[in-house]
């Protein structure tokens, strides 16, 4: 299908809604990416110190410690005493995320996935097929890779390659536009999932990524399908979930008593699926709260069912 006739997911729901409210969560994503982005940089810019150091570990208003939970699990692994402040700051980010949904630190926080995203635009854009497929379990096992290695060698071993610290860390200390590693990393991040695997680093590799997925496994704040019997199949929103066999269960479940809430750990809060689809079948919700009321088959408006093959 050329580039000009494909399906582009999202434009049904521009047509029902209009393009703001189509965009509404990417919208409040990249405010929330550049929010905790100007907390790092509002000290070395401003002079105003709202917060000291960078995502593996920082102080905010001089009082409360934060740790990447990750970092602080490799640095134990490694064998290194952690510091008091350093268990609290791991504690008080974990216990955090487990309440928003752990990869909603993927979508919400990360600057890499500004990267990836551009990556994924310029993808549908040049109308690419899927590329490499990898296992799910892939960054599972880099992970823990991560973990032997720190343990073997006492170094904190992802931290010499993640692209998610270094980014950032050269951000925050004025060193990333002038060049360096961190350049690299996000040119070969950016080029991995527009020329090999789609949404590739993010969905399959990121061990940052499958640890936070851990943590979200039993997490509060959920996405819902509560509006499922409205689907008319579009597939827009497997079109642009970052790792769409989390929809699956929670979309097409309800023969088998499968709920509407999406509980798969590797579901990033991210609200795409909200923003494209036209039917308005997703919606933010508490784990612990009832089914939002939706319409029944014969109160839903009478629309022909359409079909795609899916990518």
């Amino acid at each position: 299908m050329s580039a000009t006739t494909r399906k582009i997911a999202g434009r049904d729901a521009v047509a029902a809604r209009g393009r703001l409210s189509a965009h509404k969560w990417l919208i409040l994503r990249r405010a929330s990416q550049a929010f905790f982005l100007a907390l790092f940089l509002a000290g070395p810019l401003a002079g105003l110190w709202i917060v000291k150091g960078t995502l593996a570990s920082s102080l905010t208003l001089g009082v409360l410690p934060l740790t990447d939970p990750f970092i602080a699990l490799q640095a134990f692994a490694a064998g290194h005493k952690l510091e008091s402040t350093a268990i609290v700051g791991a504690l008080v980010v974990a216990v955090g995320y487990w309440l928003v949904g752990g990869r909603a630190y993927c979508a919400w926080v990360c600057p890499v996935n500004v990267i990836t995203d551009a990556a994924h635009w310029l993808r549908e854009r040049l109308d690419l097929d899927v590329g490499l497929r990898f296992n799910r379990a892939a960054r599972v096992w880099i992970l823990a890779m991560a973990l032997i290695v720190s343990f073997a060698t006492g170094v904190i071993a992802w931290e010499l390659v993640n692209p998610v610290t270094i980014i950032h860390r050269d951000i925050v200390y004025g060193t990333f536009f002038v060049g360096g590693f961190a350049w690299l990393l996000a040119l070969a991040v950016f080029l991995f999932d527009l020329a090999v695997s789609r949404r590739g680093w993010c969905g399959h590799l990121c061990p940052v990524g499958a640890f936070y997925g851990l943590i979200g496994r039993f997490s509060l704040v959920r996405i819902t399908a509560a509006g499922r019997e409205r689907c008319d199949d579009c597939m827009d929103c497997f079109a642009v979930c970052p790792d769409p066999h989390v929809i699956t269960p929670a979309l097409k479940g309800s023969a088998k008593g499968i709920g509407p809430l999406i509980r798969d750990g590797d579901c990033t809060n991210c609200g795409r699926c909200i923003d494209v689809c036209p039917k308005d079948v997703y919606a933010f919700a508490f784990c612990w709260a009832p089914p939002a009321k939706s319409k029944t088959a014969d109160d839903a408006p009478k629309t022909e069912v359409r079909t795609r093959e899916a990518a």
